[in-house]
């Protein structure tokens, strides 16, 4: 369970019914770490709303509202950064481990300061996406919502988004350029699947390495 008071954003929330009434499951996210929290409320809290959580506990406007069921942190997953790794970041299938491709620089420049791509692209955007598009979200909104959560993350860093895409873009570039070498086995296929795109799903099968 999360150990510190610390906010989420409400990203969905859906009602359920049995013997005692309606109760409501609320999935909400916070991007510090990232945690990704699922939650029992006895009241229905619309998608955006803030929320506390305190130990096991959900609070809203400073009064309880229910009971965390699952909770999934960015401290339990392992980053990669010695594969190639078609369109730079991706993860593999039991979600342990973030992949992030050897060809982008691990440190990149933006306005003098540098920036870890490992937890901006890696953690903060790759496993969130990974924990949406597990949990049934579409692949497009689960890669949106991520982006917002990097988004947060880089500018919770004093870094300028708009700078920081300009030079992400500039490596993504160079990575897209290169032949994959390295595949890693157990890479999660989903996203070029969904996006039918087999010409990067035979170039990666072909390179896979044990």
């Amino acid at each position: 369970m999360p150990d510190n008071e610390t906010e989420y954003e409400v990203l969905e929330h859906n009602t359920n019914k049995n013997e005692k009434g309606n109760y409501f499951i609320v999935k909400a996210i916070e991007f510090v770490q990232p945690t990704y929290v699922t939650a029992v409320c006895s009241s229905d809290i619309d998608v955006g709303k803030k929320l506390k959580v305190v130990g096991n506990k959900v609070q809203l406007d400073g009064k309880e509202a229910g009971e965390i069921k699952s909770t999934m942190s960015g401290r339990d997953i392992k980053i990669n950064h010695e594969y190639d790794i078609k369109y730079t970041g991706g993860y593999s299938r039991n979600g342990k481990t973030i992949y992030i491709s050897r060809e982008f620089p691990q440190f990149i420049s933006v306005n003098g300061k540098n920036v870890d791509a490992l937890e901006t692209i890696g953690r903060h955007h790759e496993l969130a996406e990974k924990w949406l598009s597990d949990d049934a979200y579409e692949y497009p909104y689960a890669h949106e919502l991520a982006t917002g959560i990097e988004k947060l993350y880089v500018e919770s860093l004093g870094v300028d988004w708009d700078a920081y895409c300009a030079e992400v873009d500039k490596n993504l570039r160079h990575v897209y350029a290169q032949k994959l070498q390295k595949s890693p086995k157990d890479l999660d296929l989903s996203p070029y699947i969904y996006g039918r795109d087999q010409e990067a799903l035979k170039e990666i099968r072909d390179s896979m390495v044990l």
